[in-house]
């Protein structure tokens, strides 16, 4: 059966409840109006942008608070996901794919919208088209980052006029910061081999020349935030990981300084200027959740604001000091406040329809193992019985990111369908420090896998999962991870459902976008040349013959970052084993921005798990 070109189908379910209201209530998740922070134009803050998906597809919007008009601006099949406007708020910039595949070129139109019959601007004239790489658009000065298979080009307009190129290295880079006064660009790059700990430049505008380097050694990585909101002001806010996490520090790069803030709080640290460069908005994440503080850059003073117990998915600060930021729970669907410089505070936005319907909350397990502790977090469905119940393990993606207690329709169909839900904050996640991330350096996914082993043993004893109904599911490194599981664990599941996973990692290199081929050396320590074995005892098709489980995969035939072709190879080496498994493609990226794209796959997923486990 080599070469096999069609494989079975995912059943499509037209309902997933008999009940009409559960069925109602876990759709209304999804489709209810969601919003990003929006964006304001430095030098003309009523002038705002934002993401949105109240069309039923991602798109990008225009907000004029000073008549409170909010105008679609981009109208694409497969949805818009990136954007920025540019200080003097004339225009917005947007970038153009084709299809979710991430390659493309930045564009630019009125802020009011342009001629209904008209395209949209070449953003920078003369600038290849490519994977994004960074964008600061200033009142004279733009600055576009560009990746391709030949490495990072930053190309620089001048008033308009056609791209310069001001930057280019077969390192991965990408444009950090731009100064008030549009004379330095901060560049972050990986010109040291390693893209996952960046070093820093800072280069003049009128000439490309270094003004200022910084790279604080192997393993240890520096991010721009931003200069100084003011004019003149040099001074370029960093997050740095000197102390084994993510903390804060001020570098004047005019007379090339640094001042480490010393913030007296656990966990990790990021932050935004206040708008007259003397205070920074601290927002700390400890243990999945966050908490926001204004610190004095200038007497230490660090004061605690008053934002709910949860997550924080952006925070910035507006000219009259008020702090704007999106807020949500694990219970309490995601929504965007303003809290103002007297304490009190409003949703600022208010959903179209009202908001999604609310979910329940979740429960830290700190699970010891043999590495260190592992910050386990469950769901289980309101009204339980005190049980073994099937049970879903949700493995994020990235692999540095975390599950947090946010708001997630995805977890609460799976309690709606009477799943308890298990995330794994697993070693190579971030907010746990520079070590936790770092840990799975030189054996990836192998070494995630043994967290998640030790979260399920510990599940299982508390009497919290029935072992014969566990079922492991994730997307992109989440969806990897499953697959690998799937092979190296086969006792373990019961049932795995893999999103847009790394099926064949050999394969996947070879196919994906140049800054995952980055990524990839750093993780694995170098290229599949250099340790072929290392990628190939990571890799899930060298275990596919040891799968039991049957799988579904689901996989977008446009994605950039886990190749069709990979995953092709691992179904036919399924097919050739005759398997038990599953396949959903569609016609998009590495996701999909279309709200009633992402409903169905949720559906097949849900359904998928239930049949196998004889639920329906």
């Amino acid at each position: 059966m080599e070469g096999v070109k069609v494989h079975p189908a995912a059943e499509v379910p037209d309902t997933l409840f008999a009940d009409q209201d559960a069925e109602a209530r876990w759709r209304a998740r999804f489709t209810a109006v969601r919003m990003s922070l929006p964006h304001w134009a430095k030098d003309a803050p009523d002038r705002n942008l934002y993401r949105s998906n109240a069309s039923g597809v991602w798109e990008i919007y225009a907000w004029d608070r000073a008549t409170d008009i909010h105008r679609k601006v981009t109208d694409r099949p497969n949805g818009t996901w990136y954007a920025t406007i540019s200080d003097d708020g004339e225009r917005i910039w947007w970038f153009d794919d084709t299809d979710g595949n991430e390659f493309g070129s930045w564009v630019s139109e009125p802020f009011a919208g342009r001629a209904a019959d008209s395209a949209p601007d070449p953003g920078v004239t003369g600038a290849i088209p490519g994977y994004p790489a960074g964008i600061e658009v200033g009142h004279e000065i733009h600055a576009v980052g560009v990746s391709t298979d030949d490495g990072t080009t930053i190309f620089l307009a001048r008033n308009g006029g056609p791209a310069e190129v001001i930057y280019a290295n077969a390192h991965d880079a990408d444009v950090s910061a731009l100064s008030r006064d549009e004379t330095l660009l901060a560049i972050a790059h990986s010109e040291h081999g390693d893209n996952r700990h960046p070093a820093l430049r800072v280069v003049s505008v009128a000439d490309g020349a270094v003004v200022a380097e910084k790279w604080d050694g192997k393993g240890k990585g520096l991010n721009a935030i931003g200069f100084s909101p003011v004019p003149g002001d040099q001074r370029l806010l960093v997050v740095h990981e000197r102390g084994g996490r993510d903390e804060l520090m001020i570098w004047d790069v005019a007379v090339d300084s640094e001042t480490e803030l010393a913030i007296d709080l656990p966990g990790e640290l990021t932050g935004a200027w206040y708008p007259d460069g003397r205070s920074i908005l601290v927002v700390q994440t400890h243990e999945v959740r966050d908490t926001a503080h204004r610190y004095d850059v200038e007497t230490g003073e660090l004061t605690k604001l008053d934002i709910p117990r949860g997550t924080i998915a952006g925070a910035s600060v507006r000219p009259d000091g008020t702090v704007e930021y999106v807020w949500s729970s694990a219970a309490a669907p995601s929504v965007v406040r303003a809290l103002y410089t007297d304490g009190t505070e409003r949703v600022l936005l208010e959903p179209e329809g009202g908001p999604a319907p609310g979910s329940v909350d979740l429960e830290d397990a700190f699970v010891p193992s043999g590495d260190g502790t592992v910050h386990a977090l469950i769901a289980r469905p309101p009204g339980a019985a005190d049980t073994a119940l099937p049970t879903v393990f949700c493995l994020h993606g990235g692999p540095h990111s975390a599950d947090e207690d946010r708001y997630s329709a995805y977890r609460a169909v799976w309690l709606d369908a009477g799943f308890a839900v298990v995330h794994v904050n697993y070693r190579g996640s971030t907010g746990y420090g520079s070590a936790w991330r770092d840990a799975s350096e030189g054996r990836p996914g192998l070494t995630e896998l043994d967290d998640v082993a030790a979260v399920h043993a510990w599940v299982v004893d508390k009497g919290l999962a029935d072992p014969a109904r566990c079922v492991v599911t994730g997307a992109s490194w989440g969806g990897y991870l499953t697959l690998l599981a799937l092979g190296v664990q086969p006792k373990l599941w019961a049932a795995g459902v893999a999103g847009v996973p790394v099926a064949d990692y050999l394969a996947a290199y070879a196919d994906e976008m140049e800054p995952l081929r980055a990524f990839d050396r750093s993780l694995f320590g170098g290229s599949p040349d250099e340790v072929r074995d290392r990628y190939v005892e990571c890799s899930p098709i060298t275990y596919v013959d040891r799968v039991r489980a049957p799988v579904l995969i689901l996989a977008g035939e446009n994605d950039p970052r886990c190749p069709i072709r990979q995953i092709d190879n691992y179904l036919d080496r399924l097919a050739e084993r005759e398997a038990r498994y599953e396949v959903y493609r569609y016609e998009a990226g590495h996701g999909s921005l279309v709200v009633a794209e992402t409903i169905k796959q949720t559906a097949v997923e849900v359904h998928f798990a239930r049949r196998v486990l004889g639920m329906v």
